[in-house]
């Protein structure tokens, strides 16, 4: 079994496969499927970005350095946003739906795209995060300000955590970068 020490590291470049049209959007997968559904998409001519992180596992016998996808259960594929397209990306062993609203795929901005793309190729030290939005609440979870809540709002580019006495209707703002937070 693996010991749970993560060694973040990226592999060599990350090349997009496929054509130029289309939107991108998010494939959810089966678990443990992500590396056989971008290939054959791939396959199929659809363009696919799957973003793979290196870990080393340890074992009492050995340790391995291993590739996993940095988003579980999901690849990025571009096609065209067409019911024929979308249900040719869905019929894909392994694939288990592509993200979206009502049956309507939602499109990712082809800028997260290249953002995600750009943090990894530079081979600078990053980490996962949880996902959080602005307007969310949020904890505070180190630091001198362990414990406080609030919420999280962008402000001249920079985080800052509103915390709010709703009876009296009054609140205060303070700048929380370098702080880890939580979502509540």
């Amino acid at each position: 079994m693996s010991s749970g020490i993560q060694n973040w590291s990226v592999p060599a470049a990350l090349p997009l496969v496929g054509a130029d049209e289309g939107n991108w959007y998010a494939v959810q997968t089966r678990a443990r499927h992500e590396k056989v559904v971008a290939e054959r998409l791939q396959e199929q001519g659809i363009a696919t970005f799957l973003p793979l992180t290196r870990e080393v596992h340890r074992w009492s016998d050995r340790k391995k350095v291993v590739e996993l996808p940095l988003f579980s259960c999901y690849v990025f594929a571009k096609f065209l946003p067409s019911n024929e397209e979308r249900l040719r990306v869905c019929r894909t062993h392994g694939v288990f739906q592509v993200v979206g609203v009502r049956g309507e795929a939602i499109p990712i901005p082809e800028e997260q795209i290249e953002s995600v793309r750009a943090v990894l190729n530079e081979q600078i030290p990053w980490f996962t995060h949880p996902f959080l939005k602005i307007g969310q609440r949020v904890r505070i979870r180190s630091g001198a300000l362990n414990g406080v809540e609030g919420v999280l709002v962008a402000r001249a580019g920079e985080r800052t955590l509103v915390v709010s006495v709703d009876v009296i209707q009054r609140s205060l703002a303070v700048r929380i970068e370098g702080y880890d937070v939580e979502a509540v």
